[in-house]
C-alpha cells in the first residue's frame, strides 16, 4: 500500500510550489520516493525533528528547501509548512507555524 501525500491547507501547498526550480525538482522527487517508501527515508531525504514533526530536505542549485510534516491516521504524511532555507538552523517561526498548523489536525 501506498502512502498518501497532502498538504493541511492551500497555503502550505502554495509555499512548496513557489521553490525555485531546482528545489522544486528535486522536492517533488522526494514527495515520490515517501510515496513509494514511506517517510523514513533518513538522510539526505528526510530527517526527524522531534515531537512528531520531520522535515523534507530539498536541494537545488538555488539553494536548500525544507517542508515540515507529520504523519496522520496510517499512511499519511501531511505537509504543515514550506520555505527556502537561509541559514544553518531552521528559524524557530518556521517551527512554529508548523507546530500551529499540526494542532488543527488534532
Amino acid at each position: 500500500m501506498q502512502w498518501k501525500i497532502t498538504f493541511i491547507n492551500t497555503r502550505a501547498e502554495q509555499e512548496a510550489l513557489a521553490f525555485p526550480a531546482g528545489i522544486l525538482a528535486n522536492f517533488l522527487h522526494i514527495l515520490e520516493m515517501i510515496e513509494s517508501f514511506g517517510p523514513a527515508l533518513g538522510k539526505p531525504h528526510t530527517a526527524p525533528m522531534g515531537n512528531g514533526l520531520f522535515e523534507i530536505r530539498a536541494r537545488g542549485r538555488e539553494g536548500i528547501g525544507r517542508a515540515i510534516f507529520c504523519t496522520h491516521r496510517g499512511r499519511e504524511v501531511i505537509i504543515l509548512h514550506a520555505f527556502v532555507k537561509k541559514t544553518q538552523r531552521t528559524p524557530i517561526v518556521a517551527l512554529e507555524t508548523a507546530r500551529r498548523r499540526m494542532k488543527e489536525l488534532r
